[in-house]
């Protein structure tokens, strides 16, 4: 009787995380280091899933892994507290919003020809969005920067992101910084080096079966979902600093290279991701459904789904080969004394972000308006993001 009580227990905690969850997925806006923010803010202080050393760790662990990081870490978080079968869970619910939005907004622009000046209502999510990220730069600075290097650190990764605005030196810049990190920490042993036990390298050979078997598979057959399905693994395999990184990459190939779909829709759907809540690799289902668009309604939704397993699975595969000797791994001194650099590259790559989606920003009073009473209500009470983007949204009615 009590070994049933104690798994009715854990099950409705487990329940309890999974709508944690999905709230999350329906209100945290920005890219992966504001996602960080919200986690913190939900899942260790409202909680208390797991520690704020232990996110900071997976915050860490995820920048420097190809991938969606805000998507690896959730999942990471679903995996400590329910191993495999939570953290596919967790995943799922995770990304289905967005990419159920995205992938619906590329249905209605193909059949009804919906534009974005139709979704007149959504016209506050961005400066609101803006708010939500200089909120995340400010929480990043008091966390991560405490030292005279980080400083330095943060300031270079700063100027450097903004002046070359682009997201290829992403991971070279996390890469540096935890370099220049373990180089300061070069005496520090964190504890005794002990060999790596029960490595599972199951996950770390599907990830490389699936990349060589798509890329075989398009290759032979030229079909255009298998060529789909191999484009999106190939960038969630390669892929590191998130959806800016991304973005280009499938303008290049599937606009201006394949000629799937045309400047302007991909465009507007640009517009809408910044307008909804997730991670910004949802794009790949809106991509994937207007890749489509010539072969019928069912062959559109089949490669909105087809792009979406293909961005994210190979994040997820990494992270389950990784994430289980994780905490063998961060006790050896070049890794553990690494984190910290990381962790100062991040707080810069944040503040980068804040101010390459302001640029694009009209600056009205309104936006104003929105984006600082965002900013002034983070930073000065306890109201749950969902309430936020819902008075958002009115506003966007109403105004």
């Amino acid at each position: 009787m009590e070994n049933e009580q104690i798994n009715h227990t854990a099950k409705f905690r487990k329940l309890l995380f999974l709508f944690e969850v999905f709230k999350l997925a329906c209100t945290a806006f920005g890219g992966p280091q504001v996602h960080f923010t919200q986690f913190k803010r939900n899942l260790v202080e409202r909680r208390n899933y797991l520690n704020l050393d232990e996110l900071v760790e997976l915050n860490s662990l995820c920048s420097i892994l190809p991938g969606p990081t805000s998507t690896q870490m959730i999942t990471a978080i679903g995996f400590k507290k329910g191993g495999p079968r939570l953290a596919f869970l967790t995943l799922a619910i995770w990304i289905s919003p967005a990419c159920l939005l995205m992938g619906s907004f590329a249905l209605l622009v193909t059949h009804l020809g919906i534009t974005v000046q139709e979704l007149h209502f959504l016209k506050y999510l961005q400066p609101m969005a803006s708010g939500f990220i200089i909120y995340g730069a400010f929480q990043f600075v008091q966390l991560f920067i405490h030292k005279f290097y980080h400083w330095i650190i943060l300031i270079a990764t700063a100027i450097i992101g903004i002046l070359a605005s682009t997201p290829y030196l992403f991971p070279i810049l996390l890469i540096a910084g935890g370099l220049i990190s373990s180089l300061v920490h070069q005496k520090k042993q964190i504890h005794p080096v002990q060999a790596i036990k029960e490595i599972n390298w199951s996950n770390l050979i599907l990830f490389f079966a699936i990349f060589t078997t798509a890329a075989l598979l398009g290759l032979a057959t030229q079909d255009k979902l298998f060529r789909l399905f191999e484009n999106m693994y190939r960038y969630g395999s390669l892929v590191f600093g998130g959806g800016n990184v991304l973005i280009p990459m499938m303008y290049n190939q599937f606009v201006v290279f394949k000629g799937y779909l045309n400047a302007n829709d991909f465009l507007a759907g640009l517009g809408v991701l910044q307008a909804i809540p997730g991670p910004v690799f949802s794009f790949a289902s809106y991509v994937g459904a207007l890749a489509m668009a010539s072969e019928g309604l069912n062959v559109q939704i089949v490669g909105s789904i087809i792009a979406s397993i293909g961005i994210f699975l190979p994040g997820i595969l990494l992270i389950f080969f990784v994430y289980p000797i994780w905490d063998q791994l961060k006790v050896y001194a070049p890794i553990g004394n690494a984190i910290e650099g990381i962790n100062a590259v991040s707080a810069g790559l944040v503040i980068t972000s804040a101010y390459l989606l302001f640029i694009p920003l009209a600056i009205n009073q309104s936006n104003m308006i929105v984006l600082l009473f965002t900013l002034f209500v983070l930073l000065t009470t306890k109201i749950p993001s969902p309430i936020i983007v819902i008075v958002t949204l009115l506003a966007g009615f109403l105004v």
